[in-house]
């Protein structure tokens, strides 16, 4: 389990990526990877490459990071959901509150 976050070479769009199990275990770290973004970020990428698992802490992480950076739904983009995983985001609706690509 671990999180990483790259930035671009804009300084505008910062890329999450999570693997292993995304739940309440990952939350510090998830949170501390927005937190400690510069201010000059406008955009979330969510990587879930290599996200085996998503469970109801990591909905609400999704959700803190939309406050965070604002409500409009291109703003945190959601990238490379597997099956289960983008099941789970459906169901949630997150497809309408998120870019889910």
């Amino acid at each position: 389990m671990s999180i990483n976050t790259r930035l671009s070479s804009s300084g505008h769009e910062a890329t999450i990526s999570i693997s292993g199990r995304f739940d309440f275990s990952q939350h510090q770290d998830f949170r501390s990877a927005f937190d400690k973004a510069p201010a000059a970020i406008k955009q979330f990428v969510v990587d879930l490459r290599a996200t085996e698992y998503v469970d109801s802490s990591a909905l609400g992480m999704l959700l803190v990071l939309r406050d965070k950076v604002g409500d409009q739904r291109d703003n945190v983009k959601i990238i490379n959901a597997n099956a289960s995983v983008r099941k789970i985001l459906e169901i949630a609706n997150f497809d309408k509150l998120f870019s889910v690509v």
